[in-house]
C-alpha cells in the first residue's frame, strides 16, 4: 500500500442532522462514536505506508470499517456497501452522506498489511485505550452489540474476504 488520503473523522453537520432524524434514540454505532470518538487515527498506521505511488484510503477509516465489518459478520463487499449506504456507518466513520465509498477489494490487502506489519494488535489496543474508562457509561445492550459480539472485531483473517 502506498500513501493515503488523510481522514479527520469530524462528523459533517448534515450527517449528524440526518442520522439523528433517522435514529432519534441513536444506535450502537452512533453511541460508540459519541462516547469514544474516533477509535483510530491515520498516524497510528503511518509506518505501514510508503509515500510513493498512488494515493489510497485512510488507514484509520479502513481500521474502523474492519472492526464494524467483524461486529456484523459482513463480507468485504457487504462492508463496502455499508460504508456507501448506511447512515449510521457514515456517522460513526465521520463521512459526508455523499461519500461514494471504496472498492471492496482494498479491505483484504489492508488486513494483510496489518498482519505483515505486526499492527493487528494496534486495533485491539486502540479500542481498549479509548474505552477503558468510559465503558460504565454505555448501555449494556449497546456494549454487548459492540464489544461482545460472537464475531469479535479482532478476528482479523482472510475468512471475510468478499467474492
Amino acid at each position: 500500500m502506498s500513501r493515503y488520503r488523510p481522514h479527520n473523522f469530524e462528523i459533517p453537520e448534515e450527517t449528524i442532522r440526518v442520522a439523528q432524524a433517522a435514529f432519534p434514540k441513536g444506535n450502537a454505532y452512533m453511541t460508540m462514536r459519541d462516547k469514544f470518538g474516533p477509535l483510530f487515527r491515520d498516524a497510528d498506521f503511518a509506518a505501514m505506508f510508503d509515500w510513493r505511488g498512488q494515493e489510497g484510503e485512510s488507514p484509520g477509516l479502513l481500521s474502523m470499517v474492519t472492526v464494524m465489518q467483524h461486529i456484523e459478520g459482513l463480507t468485504d463487499r457487504q462492508a463496502a456497501d455499508a460504508v456507501r449506504s448506511r447512515i449510521d456507518w457514515k456517522y460513526a466513520l465521520g463521512l459526508p452522506l455523499t461519500y461514494s465509498g471504496f472498492h471492496y477489494s482494498i479491505l483484504s490487502p489492508f488486513r494483510d498489511r496489518l498482519l505483515e506489519g505486526g499492527q493487528e494488535t494496534t486495533l485491539f489496543d486502540q479500542i481498549l485505550d479509548s474505552t477503558r474508562f468510559d465503558l460504565v457509561d454505555i448501555d449494556s445492550t449497546e456494549f454487548n452489540t459492540i464489544a461482545n459480539s460472537p464475531r469479535a472485531p479482532m478476528q482479523i483473517d482472510s475468512s471475510s474476504r468478499g467474492p
